[in-house]
């Protein structure tokens, strides 16, 4: 049964402009070292979330030469396509390819979403998976033209209830492939820093829906803290 409530939570955003995806991108990679730098300094280690897409990739690809600790560092990820795990259309394979595999990070700190099994099952898997781990230090989410936020798609359960699980079997989404895998919004809310990356003139009614209220998926998304979007000047105009 779908469960989209009425009323959303109360969302703080701050929104952050920027001339062109290379001045976004900069901005991106700061946040996320000087993020990884204060959560190894605070506990000793560094869980961040990795979102899917083209804005994602070239931030990846970027910290490939940061200077981090990467020993520290926890991947896990906020969505993922139900196909074998070298599918290119996968998330990890993406991250694999942009970042992952050329750095120190312990095979075993990855935590990758096993949507091969089937999207109920992988689901299973991983929000027992996910117990290791309380509050995330940083999420990386994108927004889609409809709104649209991890595998968190319109007219669909977002997982924002009390009872909601923290990953979800999603079995329509509008773009192939149609099963999925996703982060409740319960769950991508229990983190210290929420980071979104939106670009292209394509998001602008996306960005314009979320900034008049509208109740999108990327609106469900509610940590304490609050959210940042960084916002090329076409997504924005």
């Amino acid at each position: 049964m779908t469960r989209v409530p009425a009323v959303l939570p109360a969302q703080t955003v701050r929104w952050h402009l920027f001339p062109d995806d290379g001045a976004l991108l900069a901005d991106a990679l700061a946040r996320v070292t000087a993020a990884a730098r204060a959560a190894i300094a605070q506990h000793g280690a560094f869980d961040i979330v990795l979102a899917g897409g083209n804005t994602p990739r070239k931030l990846y690809r970027a910290l490939r030469n940061a200077d981090a600790d990467w020993t520290c560092w926890h991947v896990w990820f906020g969505d993922e396509r139900c196909a074998p795990p070298d599918d290119p259309e996968r998330n990890s394979k993406m991250a694999r390819d942009e970042w992952l595999d050329h750095v120190a990070i312990p095979v075993g700190n990855v935590h990758a979403i096993p949507a091969e099994s089937g999207a109920r099952e992988a689901a299973a898997l991983y929000a027992r998976e996910l117990r290791s781990v309380d509050t995330f230090d940083l999420l990386l989410l994108g927004l889609g033209e409809d709104g649209h936020t991890a595998s968190l798609f319109p007219g669909q359960d977002w997982g924002m209830h009390a009872d909601s699980p923290d990953a979800i079997a999603v079995f329509k989404a509008p773009k192939p492939p149609p099963e999925r895998v996703s982060l409740s919004a319960q769950r991508l809310s229990n983190a210290r820093n929420v980071l979104y990356l939106v670009e292209g003139a394509g998001k602008r009614d996306a960005v314009a829906a979320w900034q008049r209220g509208d109740a999108i998926p990327a609106a469900s998304i509610a940590p304490e803290a609050g959210v940042d979007v960084l916002l090329d000047a076409a997504a924005a105009a």
